[in-house]
């Protein structure tokens, strides 16, 4: 299994979706992230990170509220926000990262 850092290090770009179980939002966020990630294949890739099981990367990340999605590239933040996403705003997105 890839870490983190491995997966954001890429050249690929990595949405990053911080999100909790219990929140609304971020319920709502999942399947749109799951449409992005068909739409766009292997040309970009989409994680997840449960916030409460991984409060350290929230709290590097200055992740204070969910959903918070970020896009990382060669292991830089290249984007960050926090609040839902419609997926053409988010394919856009990606595809301005990609090669």
């Amino acid at each position: 299994m890839s870490t983190f850092k491995e997966i954001i290090g890429s050249d690929t770009p990595v949405l990053v979706d911080f999100f909790a179980t219990w929140c609304g939002p971020c319920q709502y966020q999942g399947p749109i992230l799951e449409e992005v990630a068909s739409a766009l294949g292997d040309s970009a890739r989409i994680i997840k990170i449960d916030v409460d099981k991984n409060p350290s990367a929230a709290q590097a990340y200055g992740v204070r509220s969910v959903p918070t999605l970020m896009v990382f590239q060669n292991g830089e933040a290249k984007w960050k926000n926090a609040g839902v996403k419609q997926k053409d705003e988010l394919i856009a997105l990606l595809k301005g990262y990609m090669k």
